[in-house]
């Protein structure tokens, strides 16, 4: 049977919501602007969140707008560089399903489709609103036949399409849990990445804090193996709050501690600390799906060889400035993202370039002899091709990352966790 992808704009596909940005953009001279913009504001939450009926909210929005062409191509600048970021990083999922996704939005065409477009979504699969322009270029209204203007517009829509087979709906307001109330998509996704609103949230079917995490659920090919809200990251100790906002957006579950306790430990895959409150030797042994840790000073040796050996990779800064926190978020996000090893105190050093479409594994073991060769016979056994390997070794573990441009079976990751020897084995994307 046959799959449909329905997908909101507004604070979906894009991180904000596009006419409250026009308005910065076409009203920034006016001295009354910042009433302006909270009414615009307020009508937009009123609308998403089912308090206000769309037609009344849209219509509303739009007088009060101001705005003629040349503010739109403003607009869709400023778009480009705000598509959602688990969207972007999934350019692949829309290149591989043109003909089945479809970007249903109460917005407006002339901003969304130069926008969408660059993700390989077809022009003729695009349903929006349209502006009416007078002769000079200014924004006098919109079409008003439009089934997207007005309220339930999408559910009208999907009816008029009759797609055949299951259709699934993502987005963040009341408009799209209509099309799961009236019976015309099998499952309705709230897209909590941007906004989370309580009241669309709590009658969904699945709350997904990020496009990966829709992936993940319908077992589709995604940029990244897990999804990155399913990634503890405790944080423990004075660290200060800007080192942490790249990890936040990144969409990892933060979690703060006064200490480094055994049982949040146990849970975290990410551990950001200060010099003060670094875990035991002991307990990084029991920390089964800690993969790094980020030490705000200098790590003591006795952790980093024990983290080490149980194939848990550090990051420290002993020469830490509390005035500057990139450093550390940086090499924990590289080593997550890529595997870069690049500055951990005790893995050796490994900078790999990305290989686009291909699949990147990573293999942590023991520095013994001939663990290189048993990986590449898995491969061979299962007419694997490799595209890019790298080995680096210091004197306790050996660190391999191997890049394939095919797919496989669960049996191969299965053979390559069973090598012996191997300390952990991750699926990296």
């Amino acid at each position: 049977m046959e799959q449909y992808f329905i997908i909101d704009f507004d604070s979906t596909f894009t991180q904000v919501e596009a006419l409250d940005e026009l308005a910065r953009i076409s009203l920034k001279n006016r001295p009354d602007r910042e009433d302006i913009y909270k009414q615009i504001e307020d009508l937009t939450n009123a609308s998403m969140e089912g308090k206000l009926s769309f037609t009344e909210s849209l219509e509303r929005r739009v007088k009060l707008l101001n705005a003629n062409r040349d503010h739109l191509k403003q607009l869709i600048s400023h778009l480009k560089k705000k598509v959602s970021t688990s969207f972007s990083r999934n350019t692949i999922f829309f290149k591989n399903h043109q003909d089945e996704v479809l970007i249903v939005s109460g917005g407006f065409k002339e901003f969304i489709t130069p926008v969408v477009t660059e993700y390989h979504i077809k022009k003729e699969n695009i349903y929006a609103n349209t502006f009416v322009f007078d002769e000079e270029g200014n924004i006098i209204g919109y079409d008003r036949e439009n089934p997207l203007s007005q309220e339930g517009g999408k559910v009208k829509l999907l009816k008029e399409l009759q797609l055949p087979g299951d259709i699934y709906g993502i987005g963040d307001g009341y408009s799209d849990f209509q099309l799961k109330e009236s019976g015309m998509i099998k499952k309705f996704f709230a897209f909590t990445e941007n906004i989370e609103r309580k009241s669309v949230a709590e009658k969904a079917d699945h709350i997904t804090p990020s496009f990966d995490e829709f992936l993940y659920l319908n077992k589709l090919p995604r940029a990244i193996s897990y999804p990155k809200n399913r990634i503890k990251c405790l944080v423990v100790g004075n660290v200060d709050e800007d080192a942490l906002d790249q990890l936040k957006k990144e969409g990892y579950n933060m979690r703060h501690g006064e200490s480094v306790e055994d049982k949040y430990l146990e849970e975290a895959g990410v551990l950001f600390c200060d010099e003060e409150n670094q875990p035991s030797a002991e307990q990084v042994q029991n920390a089964g799906r800690l993969k790094v840790i980020g030490v705000f000073g200098k790590c003591n040796r006795k952790l980093a060889d024990a983290a080490a050996e149980n194939g848990i990779i550090i990051f420290d800064d002993p020469r830490h400035n509390p005035h500057s926190n990139d450093f550390l978020p940086k090499r924990v996000m590289a080593f997550m993202n890529e595997g870069k090893t690049h500055t951990s105190c005790n893995f050796p050093d490994l900078q790999p370039p990305r290989v686009n479409n291909a699949h990147r594994l990573i293999h942590i073991h023991k520095n013994v002899p001939g663990i290189l060769a048993k990986i590449n016979d898995v491969f061979a056994r299962h007419n694997i091709n490799i595209v890019g390997e790298f080995l680096v070794t210091n004197p306790q573990i050996g660190y391999v990352i191997t890049d394939v441009n095919t797919g496989y079976d669960t049996e191969v990751l299965n053979e390559l966790k069973a090598i012996e020897h191997t300390i952990k084995f991750r699926l990296l994307y």
